[in-house]
C-alpha cells in the first residue's frame, strides 16, 4: 500500500503558492515520485488556468533540472500550459522532444487552435493524425461551429465514426449558438430516431432552443421526455425549464417545477426570483430572496438590479449596503445597477463612496461600471469628476464615450460635448442620439438639425428616438416644412407606424398649426398610448378646437379606456377657458382629486383662474388664488390682473399689481407680465416705473428670439444681437416695410 503523499495533502489544505514553494525545494523526488508527479501536474494545471506565465516557466525549469520534464503526464501538462500561454517556440520545442505520436497531444493541439480561431490549422493537425478518437472528431466539429462554418461541421459530423451523445449534443449546442434553433431541434429528433439517449446537457440545449423559438407545444413534449428519461431531478435541466416557462409566460408551471425540485442551486433560486420580478411582484421576489439558503454575487446582483430597474432606487441601495456588510463582493452588473440607482436619486456623496469601493476592489477599468459612474457624476452636476473617470478607462468602448457626451450635454456644456463627440473612434446610433438629445434639452434647435443632417451624410440610419427628438425640435420651431420632410423619411424607413414617432408627428403638426394633418396621423395610428391621446387633445385645445378636444377626451375615457393624466386635464381646462365653457371646466377641475385621483398643481389652478377671469368672475378667481394649497404662479396673478383690466375691476387690479411686485422681487417674469399688462392698458407711466424697478433690482429679461426658414435653413435672430453681418441691410428692409404699412394704414 502506497504511503500518503505529503505534497498531495499540502495541495488539499493550503494555497497553491505553498505547494509551488515546496516543489522548488525538492532535490530528490524518488521517495514519493507518484505524489510529486501529481502535485507537479496540479501546479501546472493551476498556472495554465490562471495564466501564471512566470511561475509556470520556473516550475518547468525545476522539473527539467530534476530530469523528469519528459515524463508523459508532465510533458502533456507543460504542452497544455504553453498552448494556453500561446508560446509557440516552447510548444514547438516540446513537440520535438516528444517525438512519438500521442493522441492526447494532438487533441490538445486541435483544441488550442480552435480556441485561437485557427480552425484550418486544427483541421491540418486532424488530417495528419494516423488515428483519431471521439475527442478528436468532437473538438474539430465544435471548432467549425464556433467559427460559424456550419456546413463543414455537419459534413464532418455525418462522417464521424464515434457518434454518441457527446458528439450529438456538441452539434445541437453549436447550431443553437449560431442562431439555428429550428435545425438544432431537427437534429435532436434525428438523434432520438437514431436511438441515442439524451443527457442533461442535451436537454438544457434543446429547452433553450424551444424558449428562443417560443415553441410551447414542443417544449411540453421535451418536458415529458425529461420525466421519462429520468432527468426531472437534474438541477441544470430544471433551471432551464423554469427559465423556459418564464419566457413563455407559463408562470404557474415554473412555480410547480421549482416546488418539486429536490435539490436547488443559486441559479434555481435566481430563476424563480426573476419570475416574480417579471410578474411585477417585487414583494414575493423579496420573500424568495430572503428564503435563499445561500446567496452569491449573482443572486445579490439579481435582486438589486431588479429593484433598480423597477425604479425602487432606495431599496436597491439598501440591499447593496447589506451585501457589502455580508462580505460578498459585487460583480460589474450589480455595481452598474446600484450606481444607476444613485444617479436617479442624484446622490453624489453616496455615489463617491461606491466609487471608492469600486477602486478598492479593482474594477475601475470595467467599462460598464465606469460608464455608470460617468452617468452618476453627470446627473449630479459634476461632469468634471465624470471626466476624471473617463480619462482613467484604458479600453473605452462606445458606451463609455456616449456616457461622457451625455454628461456634458445634460450640464449645458455643449461645446465640450461636441469636441468629445468628434473624437469618438466609432460612432454608434447612441452617440448621435446623445448629441441630438443634448441640443434639444438646451433648446438649440438649429444644432439638432445640423447633427441630424451630418448623421445622414455619415450613412448612419436614424432610429425611432432620433426621429422623435428631431420632430420635437420641428414642433418647438413650428417648422412645418422640415417636419414634413422628416415625416417623409419616417415613411421611407418604415417607422410611420411606431407609437413614439406617430405621437411626435401629431405634436409637431399641431404645434405648427396644421391640425388637419395632426388629426390624420392620429387617426391612422394602429397603436395609441397615453402620450398620443395627450398630444392630440392638447393640439386641438391650443388650436382653438375646444369642442373637438372635449369630444376626444370623452372618446379616450369611454372607448380607449385610458385614464387621464395631469397633462390631459390641463389641456381640457385650457380648452374650456378659451371657449368660455366655465362650468364644464369647473366640473372637470372639481373631479380631479376625488374621481381621477390627481392632485391639481399650480398650472391647473392657473388655468382655472384664467378661465374665471376671462369670463368676468374675477372675485371668484381671486378667492381661488387665496385658497390654493400651493404657492400660486406669477402667471395666475397676471391672468387675474388681465381679467381685472378687461372687466373694469380696478380695486382688485390694484391689490393684484401690488402682490405681483411682492412675489416677483427676485424673478423678472412677474415684472415682465406686469409691464405687458400695463402696456396693453395704455398705462405707460406704470410701464416705465415697472421697468425701472427691474433695473434697480438687477433683474434682466431674457432676450427675445425669432427665426425664419429660408431654403430649408433656419436663420435665428436675437434681440440686441449685433453679430449679424447683414444687420444694416435687414434694418433697412424693415424700415421700408414700416413705411409702406403706415402709408397703407393712412390710405385705408
Amino acid at each position: 500500500m502506497l504511503e500518503k503523499d505529503p505534497f498531495k495533502i499540502l495541495f488539499q489544505k493550503q494555497k497553491i503558492g505553498s505547494i509551488f514553494k515546496s516543489l522548488l525545494v525538492i532535490k530528490n523526488p524518488v521517495k514519493s515520485f507518484i505524489g510529486f508527479i501529481e502535485s507537479s501536474v496540479s501546479v501546472l494545471k493551476h498556472c495554465s488556468k490562471h495564466h501564471l506565465t512566470t511561475e509556470g516557466q520556473v516550475i518547468h525549469g525545476h522539473l527539467y533540472k530534476l530530469g523528469i520534464s519528459s515524463h508523459r503526464h508532465i510533458a502533456i501538462k507543460l504542452l497544455i500550459m504553453y498552448l494556453y500561454f500561446r508560446r509557440s517556440a516552447e510548444v514547438d520545442q516540446l513537440l520535438k522532444d516528444y517525438n512519438e505520436f500521442d493522441m492526447i497531444v494532438h487533441n490538445c493541439l486541435i483544441s488550442a487552435n480552435v480556441e485561437w480561431g485557427n480552425v484550418d490549422n486544427a483541421r491540418k493537425v486532424f488530417d495528419e493524425m494516423p488515428e483519431r478518437n471521439e475527442a478528436s472528431w468532437t473538438a474539430l466539429i465544435s471548432g467549425y461551429l464556433k467559427c460559424g462554418r456550419v456546413d463543414e461541421s455537419m459534413w464532418l459530423f455525418w462522417r464521424n465514426p464515434f457518434q454518441n451523445v457527446i458528439s450529438w449534443t456538441a452539434v445541437i449546442s453549436g447550431l443553437l449558438s449560431n442562431g439555428l434553433h429550428s435545425k438544432s431541434i431537427h437534429l435532436f429528433l434525428e438523434m432520438l430516431r437514431d436511438g441515442v439517449r439524451p443527457n442533461h446537457v442535451t436537454f438544457v440545449s434543446i429547452v433553450r432552443a424551444c424558449a428562443e423559438m417560443g415553441d410551447l407545444e414542443f417544449g411540453m413534449s421535451v418536458l415529458s421526455l425529461v420525466v421519462k428519461v429520468g432527468f426531472e431531478g437534474d438541477v441544470s435541466v430544471c433551471n432551464c425549464l423554469i427559465t423556459f416557462c418564464l419566457r413563455l409566460g407559463e408562470i404557474e408551471m415554473g412555480r410547480r417545477i421549482f416546488a418539486r425540485m429536490g435539490k436547488r442551486d443559486v441559479i434555481s433560486w435566481t430563476a424563480i426570483l426573476d419570475m416574480y420580478v417579471e410578474m411585477g411582484d417585487l414583494g414575493e421576489a423579496r420573500k424568495v430572496f430572503d428564503e435563499m439558503p445561500e446567496r452569491n454575487e449573482v443572486s445579490w446582483s439579481a435582486i438589486i438590479s431588479r429593484y433598480a430597474q423597477k425604479g425602487y432606487s432606495k431599496d436597491a441601495i439598501e440591499l447593496f449596503r447589506q451585501m457589502i456588510e455580508s462580505g460578498v463582493n459585487p460583480n460589474s452588473s450589480c455595481l452598474s445597477s446600484v450606481i444607476n440607482a444613485l444617479a436617479n436619486l442624484k446622490s453624489l456623496h453616496p455615489g463617491k463612496t461606491v466609487h471608492a469601493h469600486v477602486m478598492k476592489i479593482g474594477m475601475t477599468n470595467d467599462v460598464f461600471v465606469s460608464s455608470s459612474l460617468i452617468d452618476l457624476y453627470g446627473s449630479c452636476g459634476s461632469p468634471k469628476d465624470g471626466r476624471l473617470v473617463f480619462d482613467t478607462v484604458k479600453n473605452k468602448n462606445v458606451v463609455c464615450w456616449n456616457a461622457m457626451v451625455s454628461a456634458y450635454s445634460s450640464n449645458r456644456l455643449q461645446e465640450e460635448a461636441k469636441m468629445l463627440f468628434d473624437q469618438i473612434p466609432m460612432k454608434s446610433i447612441g452617440s448621435w442620439n446623445s448629441m441630438v438629445s443634448g441640443y434639444l434639452e438646451n433648446e438649440q434647435y438649429d444644432k439638432v438639425f445640423e447633427v441630424f443632417n451630418n448623421m445622414l451624410l455619415s450613412g448612419q440610419t436614424p432610429d425611432i428616438s432620433i426621429f422623435s427628438s428631431v420632430l420635437c425640435a420641428c414642433a418647438n420651431l413650428t417648422s412645418l416644412e422640415k417636419g414634413k420632410d422628416i415625416h417623409g423619411k419616417t415613411f421611407k424607413l418604415g417607422f410611420q407606424h411606431d407609437v413614439f414617432v406617430g405621437t411626435s408627428l401629431v405634436d409637431m403638426y399641431a404645434k405648427s398649426g396644421d391640425i388637419e394633418n395632426s388629426k390624420r396621423v392620429f387617426n391612422k395610428m394602429t397603436e395609441k398610448n397615453e402620450v398620443s391621446w395627450t398630444a392630440m387633445i392638447q393640439g386641438l385645445a391650443k388650436n382653438g378646437f375646444a369642442q373637438e378636444s372635449l369630444e376626444l377626451f370623452q372618446e379616450m375615457e369611454n372607448t380607449a379606456r385610458i385614464k387621464p393624466n395631469g397633462l390631459i386635464l390641463l389641456a381640457i381646462l385650457f380648452a374650456c377657458s378659451h371657449c368660455g365653457l366655465v362650468d364644464t371646466g369647473l366640473h372637470y377641475f372639481n373631479l380631479m382629486e376625488p374621481f381621477y385621483k390627481i392632485k391639481p398643481n399650480e398650472r391647473h389652478y392657473t388655468c382655472v383662474v384664467d378661465m374665471l377671469s376671462r369670463s368676468g368672475r374675477v372675485r371668484e378667481a381671486e378667492d381661488l388664488i387665496k385658497s390654493m394649497p400651493c404657492e400660486p404662479e406669477v402667471n395666475a396673478w397676471a391672468a387675474l390682473l388681465s381679467g381685472c383690466k378687461t372687466h373694469g375691476e380696478d380695486e382688485i387690479a390694484e391689490r393684484t399689481g401690488a402682490t405681483i411686485q411682492e412675489v416677483a422681487e427676485k424673478k423678472s417674469g412677474g415684472y415682465v407680465l406686469l409691464s405687458n399688462v400695463y402696456a396693453s392698458a395704455g398705462k405707460w407711466p406704470e410701464v416705465m416705473k415697472t421697468r425701472k424697478l427691474m433695473k434697480e433690482r438687477g433683474l434682466k429679461k431674457s432676450g427675445g428670439c425669432s427665426w425664419i426658414e429660408v431654403r430649408n435653413e433656419l436663420q435665428l435672430f436675437y434681440s440686441q444681437d449685433g453679430s449679424c453681418n447683414d444687420l444694416n441691410e435687414i434694418y433697412g428692409v424693415l424700415e421700408q416695410l414700416k413705411y409702406h404699412m403706415l402709408v397703407l394704414f393712412q390710405h385705408n
